[in-house]
């Protein structure tokens, strides 16, 4: 089963998605919206165009893991995402992602446009490869 990972966003989202083993998250794209409901809408295409069973939407926990109000807004996103979706949705802390991809993409001497472009679809990989990490090794125990 294919997993979508989302890192959300007011205005832009990030996507990624696993290999059918669950084992890898492979950058995909990312996408303008200028609502929730344009957001719930790219959401609902992409899981149609990856046929993804899942989905994992990044939380952006305070660093002492507290929810701040990008958390709860995220968990009001993804209680809709469940109800409209009829595929699993889970959360899934996002602590310095963005900060990782832009680290890497600074290390690739990527331009600012090229940063800019492909930030939240590099976090989104982050978000989905920590968590399908974190799944394999809860497996193997």
């Amino acid at each position: 089963m294919r997993i979508l990972g989302l890192d959300w966003g007011e205005r832009r989202l990030g996507f990624a998605v696993s290999d059918e083993s669950g084992l890898l998250a492979t950058p995909l794209d990312t996408a303008a919206v200028e609502s929730q409901d344009r957001a719930l809408l790219e959401v609902e295409q992409f899981i149609a165009r990856t046929g993804a069973g899942k989905l994992v939407v990044g939380l952006p926990l305070n660093m002492d893991g507290t929810h701040g109000l990008a958390a709860r807004k995220v968990e009001e996103f993804a209680a809709k995402l469940r109800a409209r979706l009829g595929i699993p949705v889970e959360t899934w802390d996002e602590r310095l992602t963005t900060a990782m991809a832009e680290r890497a993409m600074l290390e690739a001497d990527l331009s600012r446009a090229k940063r800019k472009k492909s930030r939240d679809r590099l976090a989104a990989q982050i978000i989905l490869q920590g968590y399908l990490d974190a799944m394999n090794r809860d497996a193997l125990e």
